[in-house]
């Protein structure tokens, strides 16, 4: 009767180990839905390649998956509002900068000729 029940005891901890190492390699996956990564799909392809590839695949898939947020893209503080206000802000001084520089290159009016007499 121990016979048996230490098999099955052998099996259920092989299907467990089965199973769990599928839902860890699913993990990144499961990153990317929850982020609404644009690239979730290759994402789960490159996790069960990972899984023929002895995992090497994996760390890179984690980091590929919280690389990206929707509120911010690929990890930028910014938002494109925020670079298009600074963006628009530099323009303004650098057109500012450009009517002080023209008018320091302006040349002096010349005096009219019966004045230089």
């Amino acid at each position: 009767m121990l016979d048996y029940f230490a098999l099955g005891v052998l099996i259920f901890a092989a299907i467990v180990l089965f199973y769990g190492v599928i839902a860890v390699h699913d993990i990144p996956y499961e990153i990317a839905v929850h982020r609404n990564h644009p690239h979730q799909d290759a994402i789960h392809v490159a996790g069960w390649v990972s899984l023929f590839t002895l995992h090497v695949l994996w760390p890179f898939l984690w980091i590929w998956a919280t690389l990206y947020r929707e509120d911010r893209g690929w990890g930028f503080a910014t938002t494109a509002k925020e670079d298009t206000a600074r963006l628009q802000q530099l323009e303004q001084q650098v057109a500012a900068l450009q009517a002080r520089l023209d008018a320091l290159e302006q040349p002096p009016a010349e005096a009219p000729l019966e004045a230089r007499d």
